[in-house]
């Protein structure tokens, strides 16, 4: 896998409970190879304007995310996982779109 990656992994829920879902695979972690991962979700209300990032069936990353919907790349909803939870691969972002996702959580981490 590489980063990039959309992924399918079952993830926690605000409730707690995992649902099947598909993530952003964003870097490797050091030490054990978990990964860190952002939850993509299709309700693009919840966007953070500067922070979460749309794909939408005009962009030219679209159809190879795998992605069915216009749907939210949510930065806010990151989970570190273990490779043995990812049950698949989907698709992929592009390299520009990952980078601007990195960028975007560099600068709110470290202003």
């Amino acid at each position: 896998m590489r980063e990039g990656a959309i992924v399918l992994l079952p993830l926690a829920q605000a409730d707690r409970t995992l649902k099947p879902r598909p993530a952003v695979a964003l870097r490797q972690l050091p030490g054990f190879g978990d990964w860190l991962v952002c939850g993509i979700s299709t309700q693009l209300h919840h966007a953070v304007a500067g922070f979460d990032e749309t794909v939408d069936t005009g962009d030219t990353d679209f159809a190879g995310s795998g992605l069915v919907r216009p749907s939210l790349i949510r930065l806010g909803f990151l989970q570190a996982v273990p490779v043995r939870r990812i049950m698949g691969r989907i698709g992929s972002i592009s390299t520009d779109r990952h980078r601007r996702l990195l960028a975007s959580l560099s600068e709110h981490l470290a202003p």
